[in-house]
């Protein structure tokens, strides 16, 4: 049997979401948690306009869930931690017939001493059971949100995420790539040096692709750029566009490169901003958005989605209130594929 991811423009069952949780993520005033609540239901409703949404809820938030979700969103009672879907649910792959969910570990991004993630570790093996699919084991430390893929065998992946020594300290690049051909059918991996800046603070993810770069389609990659030289971003932004214009993908095909500019906003109370419009996620029929508060920038971006993803909606939703937990639209979803016979 082969197991494959396929690309994220493939055809949805529906979209997996978790539900926040009191802690140290949402926010320590009672104001920082309303603010968290809404962006994540604001996510859920985009997203159920377009295909079904199901949402693990911790017992903790049910009541609560249910009193700010649309009736249209399943919850799922279940133990909740973090609440980044990405990153500690199944990755789905397909054989064709069958649907797989890859369990890869989770150890919080590195095991830091902040990260709250020993329950939603169990997050992979708890839906794969829920809808039917057979799960794939995998012992490399890895999170969705460090992978994007073009479904024809192409995988994007960071030295700083898939080598980092808090994750897979024997890992090398032909193990990782071993292990994307057996568990996602990734044949041909293409490697970033490194992701944004901000992502290497202490609660960011060293790297995570899914921020930095995306393949709307094969042969082309969106990717960020940050045009104000004096953001930090700027450079990295340059090295990357350098470096990926020298790759090819898995049918051999040099990148046609799509610059996303970031906003105008370059900084926060915490140092250099990473919003990113990167982070959107694909749907059926449609495209949901980060937006930032700028009007301009927000409407120049949703432009070059739309062009990006023909015949979809683009959907902005304002994504700042999750960038300032640690992530955007993308990280806090997951697609399940559909697949025939699959539940």
């Amino acid at each position: 049997m082969s197991w494959r991811m396929p690309a994220e423009t493939s055809p949805h069952e529906r979209t997996w979401m978790a539900f926040p949780r009191e802690g140290a993520t949402l926010g320590a005033s009672d104001a920082a948690r309303e603010a968290g609540y809404a962006a994540w239901a604001a996510v859920a409703h985009a997203v159920a306009r377009f295909e079904p949404v199901s949402m693990l809820v911790d017992r903790s938030e049910t009541a609560r869930a249910r009193r700010i979700l649309s009736s249209d969103i399943e919850l799922i009672e279940a133990p909740v931690d973090e609440f980044w879907m990405r990153d500690h649910g199944p990755t789905f792959v397909t054989d064709g017939d069958r649907l797989g969910a890859v369990d890869w570990v989770f150890n919080g991004w590195g095991a830091p001493d902040w990260a709250e993630w020993k329950r939603s570790a169990d997050h992979a093996r708890l839906i794969a059971e829920h809808v039917g699919a057979e799960l794939v084991s995998s012992l490399l430390v890895n999170e969705g949100g460090g992978i994007h893929v073009d479904g024809e065998g192409t995988v994007l992946l960071t030295d700083t995420v898939q080598l980092d020594p808090r994750r897979n300290p024997h890992a090398d690049r032909a193990r990782v790539a071993a292990e994307m051909a057996r568990t996602i059918g990734a044949t041909h991996a293409v490697w970033l040096p490194r992701g944004l800046t901000r992502d290497y603070d202490d609660l960011g993810t060293n790297g995570h692709v899914d921020i930095v770069a995306t393949i709307p389609s094969p042969g082309r990659l969106l990717l960020h750029d940050q045009p104000d030289p004096s953001h930090p971003d700027h450079a990295v932004a340059r090295e990357l566009r350098a470096l990926l214009a020298e790759q090819t993908d898995a049918a051999g095909r040099r990148f046609e490169i799509v610059g996303l500019p970031a906003p105008a906003t370059l900084t926060d109370a915490h140092g250099p901003v990473d919003w990113s419009y990167v982070n959107h996620l694909v749907v059926n029929g449609g495209v949901i958005a980060c937006g930032f508060g700028e009007p301009q920038a927000d409407a120049r971006a949703a432009a070059i989605l739309a062009e990006a993803y023909p015949g979809r909606e683009v959907v902005t939703v304002d994504a700042r209130e999750i960038f300032a937990r640690g992530g955007g639209i993308h990280c806090i979803t997951q697609q399940q594929p559909a697949v025939r016979g699959a539940r």
